[in-house]
C-alpha cells in the first residue's frame, strides 16, 4: 500500500519541495507555540534552552544548500550534541526546573527534520551513529527534568514519531537505491543488446561487403563487366547497414524521447534477407511451411536473428559451399527455422559471441537451439520456439 507513495516521494522533485514546505510550516508553528507558551521565559534555565534551540535551528538553515552527503553528518552531529548537552545540564539541576517549560515543540521538530536528512542522504557508516544521537536527543529531552508521568507520555509519543520519521527516510533511501540499481541494470542490458545488434545486423552486412569486394577484385581482370554490378551490390549492402544502424539508434533513444521504437524484424525481413544472400554466385533458397505470416512479431524477430547469424557464419566460414537453404516451418504451437549449407563450417561451432549469444536468446524465449553437422556432412543450424513467448523472456 505504501510502495507507490514511497516511490513518488523518492522520485518526484515536486514532492520534495512539498515536503520541505510542510516541514517549514510545522517548524514555524512549533516556534510560535513555544513563544506563546513561554517555553523560554520560565525558571528552567531559559538562556540554556534558547541557546540549544538556536543551535538546532541554525543547523537547519544550510540544509537546502548542502551538496556533500558527509556535510549532513556534521550538521546533524553538532545539533544532536548541543541538544544532549542541554538535556544533561537540565537533568543535573532538575530539582529547580520547571517541568513544563522544557517540553517545547520547536527543538524536537527541528531534530526530527535533521534526522530525516541524515537518514535519507547521509553516508551510511558515519550517518548511523549520528542518526542514533539525534533520535536520543529527541526522546530524552522530555526526561531531562526527571522521570515524571507527563515527561514519560511526551517521550513515548516522540519515540513513535521518531521511529516513523527514521523508517520513512530509510525506506525512501532504499527505494531510491533500488531505482538507481534498476536504471544501471537497464543501461547495462541496453549495452549488451546494442553489442548483439551490432554483431547480428551490421556484421552481417559488412561481411557481405567484404566478400563482394573480394569477388569483384578477383574477376576484375577477366570479367570487367561484372565489377559494376558488384559495386552496385556493395553500395546497396552499405545502405542496408546504415539503415540497421539508424534502427538501433532509434531504439536506444526511444525511452528518452518518448517516440516508440521501430518494429522488430519480421517474416518479410527474413524473406528479403534470404533473397539478398549470395556467396560465389550461390543464392540461398527459402521454403516456407505452414501459416508463416501469423507468427507473432517477437518470435519472427528471433527467427530473423537466427537466420542473420547463420548466413553471416556461412559467409565467413563456408566459402566453398554450393547449396544454402533456409526452411521455416510453423505449426499450431511452435515455429522453427533450419539453415543448411554444404560448406566446411566446422569453425562456426567454436564458442563465441555469435551462435552462443543467439542460442541464449532462443533458450530464454522458451525454445531450443542446435548447431551441428549432419550425417551427410552438411552444417545445420536449427531453432524452435513456442508461438507464445514466456513472460520471463
Amino acid at each position: 500500500m505504501w510502495s507507490p507513495l514511497l516511490r513518488f516521494l523518492a522520485a518526484s522533485g515536486k514532492a520534495a519541495v512539498l515536503l520541505r514546505s510542510l516541514a517549514a510550516c510545522v517548524l514555524a508553528a512549533a516556534a510560535w507555540a513555544d513563544v506563546r507558551s513561554g517555553a523560554f521565559t520560565g525558571s528552567a534555565s531559559p538562556g540554556l534552552l534558547a541557546l540549544s534551540a538556536a543551535v538546532v535551528g541554525a543547523a537547519l538553515v544550510p540544509l537546502p544548500l548542502v551538496k556533500r552527503a558527509r556535510s549532513f553528518v556534521y550538521i546533524g552531529g553538532t545539533a544532536a550534541v548541543a541538544s544532549l548537552v542541554c538535556s544533561a545540564v537540565l537533568y543535573a539541576g532538575h530539582d529547580a526546573a520547571d517541568a513544563v517549560s522544557v517540553h517545547g515543540a520547536f527543538e524536537p521538530v527541528a531534530l526530527l527534520v535533521l534526522l530525516a536528512f541524515v537518514a535519507r542522504r547521509g553516508p551510511v557508516a558515519p550517518g548511523s551513529p549520528v542518526a542514533l544521537l539525534l533520535a536520543a536527543a529527541v526522546v530524552l529531552r522530555p526526561l531531562s527534568t526527571g522521570v515524571r508521568e507527563g515527561g514519560l507520555l511526551v517521550s513515548f509519543g516522540l519515540t513513535l514519531v521518531t521511529v516513523l520519521v527514521a523508517g520513512a527516510s530509510v525506506t525512501s533511501r532504499m527505494v531510491a537505491a533500488v531505482r538507481r540499481q534498476r536504471a544501471h541494470r537497464t543501461r547495462l542490458e541496453q549495452r549488451i543488446e546494442l553489442a548483439r545488434d551490432l554483431h547480428d545486423y551490421v556484421a552481417h552486412h559488412v561481411t557481405g561487403m567484404v566478400v563482394q569486394a573480394q569477388g569483384a577484385r578477383a574477376v576484375a581482370a577477366r570479367r570487367p563487366d561484372l565489377v559494376l554490378p558488384a559495386l552496385q551490390r556493395i553500395e546497396e549492402t552499405g545502405a542496408e547497414a546504415l539503415a540497421s544502424m539508424r534502427r538501433m539508434v532509434a531504439g536506444l533513444s526511444a525511452d528518452e524521447s518518448g517516440v516508440p521504437s521501430a518494429a522488430p524484424a519480421g517474416m518479410d525481413d527474413l524473406r528479403a534477407l534470404v533473397r539478398g544472400f549470395a556467396l560465389n554466385g550461390v543464392p540461398a533458397y527459402l521454403t516456407e511451411e505452414g501459416p508463416t505470416d501469423t507468427v507473432p512479431p517477437e518470435v519472427a524477430a528471433t527467427l530473423h536473428r537466427v537466420t542473420v547469424e547463420s548466413l553471416t557464419n556461412i559467409r565467413k566460414h563456408a566459402r566453398h559451399c554450393r547449396h544454402v537453404s533456409v526452411h521455416v516451418r510453423v505449426r499450431p504451437h511452435e515455429a522453427a527455422v533450419r539453415i543448411t549449407n554444404d560448406g566446411t563450417t566446422h569453425r562456426a561451432s567454436l564458442p563465441g559471441y555469435d551462435l552462443k549469444g543467439i542460442g541464449e536468446r532462443v533458450t530464454l524465449a522458451g525454445g531450443t537451439f542446435r548447431a551441428e553437422a549432419t550425417a551427410e556432412g552438411d552444417w545445420q543450424v536449427r531453432a524452435r520456439m513456442p508461438l507464445t513467448v514466456p513472460r520471463s523472456a
